[in-house]
């Protein structure tokens, strides 16, 4: 009999070359992750094809992930996400402000403007933290937690710059994807300059999470300094959550 082929992913295939992972844990995990895929619930006969696991295996695996209410099993043997991702994904903002906040009031005092670092949620953008200059005296306002479309502001379109090329993109997305960087203005505030960078997550504790980092000012903002300086600050941040 062939070898089942497994249609999850690329972690578990990474996973095996690495002698420091636990398998069984990171096979739990990737359990786990392709059930959130699945809108309409996973059977444990469809999950083990897709793992490319035996059934029995696959079974354990899941009893285990509903036994911390990280799975659900519904009617007709379907399972879905459980109630207990919920305290998790709550206390994902926390920390990533926190890794993130002392290199954004780095970029803030460089570019003498406010800077943040926001993420996409469905197709709206949403600042997760804002770091105000030191000297600056007037500030643009973007709220935290505001919630904009993607494809508007240099924000989203650093977003959407992240992703694979599609028919869709407008033209500043395919600008920002050639560039790194994307520049807006008045898009989200009248006479407001947004410049953001997509910071790049792949394979780690935030993976499945697109976001960017930028400043946002009004008319004086120096536009050409605040793209290097925003590039710098999405690389640095992407290297500390490798």
């Amino acid at each position: 009999m062939a070898p089942r082929q497994s249609t999850v992913g690329n972690a578990g295939k990474d996973a095996q070359k690495d002698p420091n992972v636990v398998q069984t844990l990171d096979r739990g995990l990737t359990a786990l992750h392709a059930v959130s895929q699945a809108a309409e619930g996973l059977t444990v006969a469809e999950l083990a094809v897709r793992m490319g696991l035996h059934r029995a295996i696959t079974y354990r695996l899941v009893r285990t992930l509903e036994l911390h209410g990280l799975v659900m099993k519904a009617s007709g043997g379907k399972f879905f996400l459980g109630a207990g991702v919920l305290p998790l994904s709550s206390r994902f903002a926390p920390q990533l402000r926190s890794i993130a906040r002392p290199l954004l009031q780095d970029l803030s005092n460089k570019s003498n403007a406010s800077a943040f670092i926001s993420i996409a949620d469905g197709q709206d953008c949403i600042p997760i933290d804002v770091v105000d200059a030191d000297a600056s005296v007037l500030h643009v306002t973007y709220r935290i937690g505001s919630r904009h479309p993607l494809t508007r502001g240099a924000a989203g379109h650093a977003i959407l710059a992240s992703r694979p090329p599609s028919d869709t993109d407008s033209e500043a997305v395919i600008q920002a994807r050639a560039k790194g960087v994307s520049v807006s203005i008045g898009e989200i505030q009248p006479g407001a300059v947004g410049v953001a960078s997509p910071v790049l997550m792949p394979g780690n504790t935030f993976s499945g999470i697109e976001a960017s980092v930028g400043v946002v000012a009004l008319n004086n903002l120096d536009v050409e300094a605040s793209r290097l300086h925003v590039m710098a600050c999405a690389r640095a941040l992407s290297e500390l959550l490798k």
